[in-house]
Order: C-alpha cells, then structure tokens, then sequence
C-alpha cells in the first residue's frame, strides 16, 4: 500500500503516478474520500466516548434529578458510542479497501505509458547466425530433453516432462544460481508453494491478475506463481534489523494459469502452468532500495552472461508495472527461432508496498519503526532452456553446453538420441 501520509500531503503525485500508468484517478479520489470519512468516524466515536467517561465521573456525585438526567444521558450516550464504534470499523474496512486498489507510486524516471513503451537500456552479446534454427521444441525433442506429449496426456495443455539432459540442465542452471547467489550473501531458502491469502494479498497478487492465481478453495490457499511471495511473508510483522540488508535466494515450484496468453508463446514452455525458479528477494531501508534494485539486475546480468547468452535489459514503461513495483527491469534473452528479444528476467523495486501491507518494520536511528523497502528479481528459471538451446545449438541438432554447466552434465556438447 502507499503511504497515506503522501496522499494527504500531496494527492498531486499519486495523481500523476495513475497518469504515468495509463489508468484512471478515480482510485485516488475514492481513497481520499474513504481516509477522510475513517477519520470522521474515528473524531465521533472518540468524542462520544470522551463524553461518555465524563458523566460516568459525575453520576456517583449528582443526587435527585441531576443524577437522573446523567444517568439516562449515559445509557443514551452507551448506545451511541456503539454504533460510533461499529462506524470506525466499517470506516476502516472500506479504507482498507480502498487502499489495496491504489497501485505503487512510480518511479520519477521510469517510462510512461504501456506495454510497448518500454526502453531499451543496453544490448549485450551478438545473436548468433544460425541457418533455419530449430525451436526449443523440436530440439528438446531430438535431445530427449522435453516431453510435451505425455506432459499433456498427463495434467492437460501447457504441462511437460523435463527428461534426461533437459532435466540435469534445469537443475544444473538453478544450482548454479543458489551458489552464485550464496556466494553474493543471499540466503539460500526452499520455500513453501502453498500459502494463505493474507500472504498473496500483502504481496499484491490478489488485485486486477488474480485471475491468473490457482486457488484451493476447500483449504483457502494459494498456490504460488514465484517464491517473491513466500519470502515477502516470511518477516510478516516483524521488526528487522536492517544495519545491512536481508536477502535470500528461494528455490520453489510455481504456478500460473496463463490464461491469456495466445500464439507463438503456448508452443513449448515459454508459456506453462508449472516450473521452477530460484528469486532473489531483499528488505532493505528505503533509502537503499535503488541501489540494491541495480545489484539484483547486475546478478542477473552475470548470469546470463556465464551462460553464454546474448540479452538487452528493458526499463519497463509504468502501465506495464504491475500492482506492487514502482520500477522494473528485465533482461530479455535472444530466441533465434522467432528472431526477437523475449523476457527471461525481472528485478523489481517495490519500495515500501509490499512490507506495508505485511507490516514488515526496522528501527531508525531514533529507535522509532519504520516501514521496510522490498525488491525481487529473478536468478534462473525454468525458461531460460529455450535461448539456452537455441543460441547454442549446432547444424546436426546437438547443443553445445556452456562452460559453467559442464561440471553438471558431464559432457560439452548435448547430441541427438536417435
């Protein structure tokens, strides 16, 4: 949630924040209305109970009428200072309400508009010049590395099985990953698939995509679409010592429904209800978050790069943000098969919107709590095997493994089964 501080003060720059995205104020103005009316209801109740208290005192003195009249004044006023109270707690739940539908404040910087307006920050690496490259299907096939049909005779379309190569490959990526990251001071964590919805909730899953969230209705749980949501959770109403960030890496399985994707990206696993991923995730003061947002991004870079892959990293335009993040890069890998960039990484500075809404705090140097800032960015994931086959694929279908993965496949070049 914002700050409700920076909306009464300044209603001007939320204002633009909703422009910069592209959407509608009407938020704003329905979050303004629904913080004033709390506070009215809180002033009622508070002045009836403040009255209340005062003819209690005075009922023990009073005699004859005087104490009749107080009395009878009492019992009037006891009914009232309910309903008053019943009012704050409607007050505060339609505030509430209102708060989560306003998304995070933009970053000054970040591109305006939607989501083809992104800017392109830099190129790294030469696509490669392959003649008529092989997608990632037809090459997990010929490697015996993925098995889309019986993934999808087993659970349904968009499902698959990642066997032999493609599994030590994923595996090994991921590896990779964790000890890269361990080696970086990220807290190594396998973390739980499941969660309750204060969980999603806090970490703004539950707005305008929870379409996209699988839910298990008979236990009222969520399962999630990437461990950020876990590791946001783990520290709920905590206070943290931030002297130096926290950061932790979590492993998980994740889940999303996908359900709008269409075309060129529901063929293979580019697009899938199922796959794993390993997210770096930090709190921080706020102060910090900038710059620990450009530390993930560079971990993601190295990444790719000791994979051998040619990226770009986007600065993604406000309307394509999200509920929660004020900024966002991506780094988006070559895919010869299509000839075009696609997104394989995400780093996202959440400012204090997330920790705020999951009552995530540290101490300033007054000792006085204070809300926590919050970044997640991705370290690898299971789509990465697509520009990592076809960028290192060879004319006879084999692939060339990359230097840092050879240790965990035993061998330098992937080559056809049969």
């Amino acid at each position: 949630m914002i700050d409700l501080r920076v909306l009464r003060d300044d209603p001007v720059t939320v204002r633009a924040s909703q422009a910069a995205r592209g959407e509608s104020d009407d938020v704003v103005d329905a979050l303004l209305a629904a913080d004033a009316a709390r506070r009215q209801a809180v002033q009622r109740f508070e002045t009836l109970r403040a009255e209340q208290k005062q003819l209690s005192k005075q009922v023990p003195s009073a005699s004859g009428d005087e104490k009749a009249a107080l009395v009878a004044r009492t019992k009037e006023l006891s009914s009232q200072v309910k309903a008053a109270e019943a009012a704050v707690g409607e007050a505060e739940r339609a505030l509430r309400a209102a708060h989560l539908a306003v998304p995070n404040l933009v970053e000054e910087g970040a591109p305006h508009g939607g989501e083809e307006n992104f800017v392109v920050l830099r190129e790294v690496g030469t696509p490669p010049e392959i003649d008529k490259p092989r997608d990632h299907v037809e090459l997990g096939e010929l490697l015996g590395a993925i098995d889309l049909e019986r993934g999808a005779k087993v659970s349904g379309a968009r499902f698959y099985f990642l066997t032999g190569v493609g599994a030590l490959l994923q595996v090994g990526m991921l590896q990779l990953a964790m000890a890269r990251a361990a080696g970086q001071g990220f807290h190594p964590m396998i973390t739980p698939a499941l969660v309750k919805p204060e969980a999603m909730e806090g970490t703004g899953f539950l707005g305008a995509h929870a379409s996209e969230v699988y839910r298990l209705e008979a236990d009222d749980m969520y399962l999630v679409g990437t461990s950020e949501v876990p590791l946001a959770a783990y520290h709920t109403g905590e206070i943290l010592d931030l002297s130096t960030p926290k950061c932790y890496a979590g492993w998980s399985s994740c889940f999303r429904r996908e359900a709008g994707s269409y075309g060129q990206d529901v063929r293979g696993i580019l697009r899938v209800h199922q796959f794993d991923k390993v997210e770096m995730f930090v709190f921080c003061r706020p102060e910090q978050a900038r710059e620990q947002h450009l530390r993930l991004l560079a971990f993601e870079e190295e990444m790719l790069a000791a994979l051998e892959l040619p990226y770009r990293v986007v600065d993604i335009a406000a309307g394509d943000l999200g509920l929660s993040a004020a900024r966002k890069y991506d780094c988006e890998a070559w895919v010869p098969s299509q000839g075009r960039y696609r997104e394989v990484t995400s780093a996202s500075n959440c400012t204090t919107f997330q920790a705020r809404r999951l009552n995530v705090r540290y101490r300033d140097a007054d000792g006085r709590p204070q809300i926590a800032a919050t970044l997640n960015g991705t370290a690898a994931t299971t789509r990465w095997l697509i520009p990592l086959l076809e960028n290192h694929q060879q004319p006879d279908g084999s692939v060339r493994v990359p230097e840092v993965l050879r240790p965990c496949l035993g061998r330098d070049v992937l080559t056809p089964v049969g």
